[in-house]
């Protein structure tokens, strides 16, 4: 199974990509945060995905349940039917009172029936990066097969990004920092990586050029100031994600 060609020199993602769906404005990484997102034009999502404890990828950022959920305890410790069980939306307001915890083919449905773009963090429970970065990109490949614009991987974990590439090499792949290392050039040549993901305080105009002079792209989290937006796009950022969606109208 294969996906389209796609020259990534010309780069075919958006400028903003809307965090977790929504943001803040609706519970993180849920459907109902991708339609809220979807309701100010946004065209591309990045949310986080880990694995159940039956294997399974679903959306969920921290390894444990107790934040964003009515769960308890790791996320790996529960099965896919026990995770679809829990209400994901009542932590942040009562209007999402019994929202679910979304799977990744739910997200695939949804964002391909609406012509939608997607950057899957690869977000794996500790211990466990080299089989969530296999399973991850082996499932984005078969629920995107097909599709003119291919999901965007992205981590932190750079085991995960090399199963990932090792499982379906097709897919791009993105390298996330917090901190730039000196030697992110060489990583990300490493990972066979088309662009470098970092913390938008790590940026500036040197870094955003030198990262293109050696054939990469930019991307950057999480910018929610406009003028700091404004900033970043006028060094040559090629994708900001954002989660101020009502206040950084995408381009």
């Amino acid at each position: 199974m294969s996906t389209p060609k796609v020259d990534f020199a010309n780069w075919p993602y958006p400028r903003h990509v809307a965090h977790r769906g929504a943001g803040k404005l609706a519970p993180e990484n849920t459907l109902a945060a991708f339609r809220h997102g979807a309701s100010f034009g946004y065209r591309m999502f990045e949310f986080d995905v880990k694995l159940s404890g039956d294997g399974k990828p679903v959306l969920m950022h921290d390894a444990t349940l107790d934040r964003t959920t009515s769960g308890h305890g790791r996320v790996d410790a529960l099965t896919l039917g026990e995770i679809a069980a829990l209400d994901a939306g009542s932590w942040h307001s009562p209007a999402f009172a019994g929202e679910p915890v979304p799977t990744l083919a739910a997200i695939a449905r949804y964002t391909r029936a609406n012509d939608l773009l997607v950057n899957i963090e690869i977000k794996p429970v500790p211990g466990d990066e080299y089989r969530t970065g296999a399973a991850v990109a082996l499932d984005a490949l078969s629920l995107w097969a097909g599709a003119a614009v291919p999901p965007l991987l992205s981590s932190f974990s750079e085991a995960a990004l090399e199963a990932a590439r090792e499982a379906a090499p097709d897919l791009p792949r993105a390298l996330l920092v917090k901190t730039l290392p000196t030697d992110w050039l060489d990583r990300l040549a490493r990972l066979g990586c088309v662009g470098l993901d970092a913390n938008h305080g790590e940026l500036d105009a040197n870094v955003i050029q030198q990262a293109h002079t050696a054939g990469y792209k930019v991307l950057c989290y999480t910018v929610n100031d406009p003028a700091r937006a404004a900033e970043l796009f006028g060094w040559g950022l090629d994708t900001l994600i954002t989660d101020a969606v009502d206040r950084i109208a995408p381009a």
